[in-house]
């Protein structure tokens, strides 16, 4: 027979295995977005630095095929686990944020190409940093690690260099992120 403090610490314990085991299918789910949107970025980057004049109809695809992969990533997740990831109310909501950043980089400012990817990189990644307020430290550490380092290529790399820099960054940022968050 357990006694009311082994029963509270044996609670205590599950509700402890509960939080973990969570926060390992969070992050397992968004490890495979981050990374499957990190190759995205990380070529629209690349074909946007070789063939500029076209950069508006990559990022459309980008966008466009990534909400797709999105989509069947979490039907493949739900799946195997029976819990959807990304539903028409994280369409709204990803919908909505990208018409607001349309709105201030676009008609409330009118940035330049240099502008609109720090823009767009930083402001995708407050996104990133909120979800860890709820969800964990890792995307905490990724959007304030990718944004610093954004930040450093607007005001350092200059000329040509810096859609490249931004492939690595932003890209290749969110798929190294994506990585170590499989392991945390």
């Amino acid at each position: 027979m357990i006694d009311s403090k082994q029963a509270s610490e044996a609670l205590a314990e599950i509700d402890d295995i509960v939080q973990r085991v969570r926060q390992s299918r969070i992050y397992d789910l968004a490890s495979q977005m981050m990374i499957m949107w990190g190759v995205l970025v990380f070529a629209a980057n690349i074909v946007t630095w070789l063939w500029p004049r076209e950069a508006y109809y990559y990022w459309l695809a980008v966008y466009v095929v990534g909400i797709a992969g999105s989509f069947a990533i979490s039907a493949a997740n739900q799946a195997s686990t029976g819990v959807r990831g990304f539903d028409m109310r994280m369409l709204l909501a990803f919908l909505m944020f990208v018409a607001f950043g349309f709105l201030c980089a676009h008609v409330l400012g009118h940035f330049t190409p240099r502008q609109q990817g720090t823009f767009w990189t930083i402001y995708f990644m407050l996104f990133y940093a909120l979800a860890g307020l709820w969800f964990g430290y890792a995307f905490v550490v990724i959007a304030l690690a990718i944004t610093a380092l954004t930040l450093v290529g607007y005001f350092f790399v200059t000329g040509d260099a810096f859609l490249p820099w931004m492939a690595v960054v932003n890209g290749a940022g969110l798929i190294v992120g994506g990585l170590w968050m499989r392991r945390s």
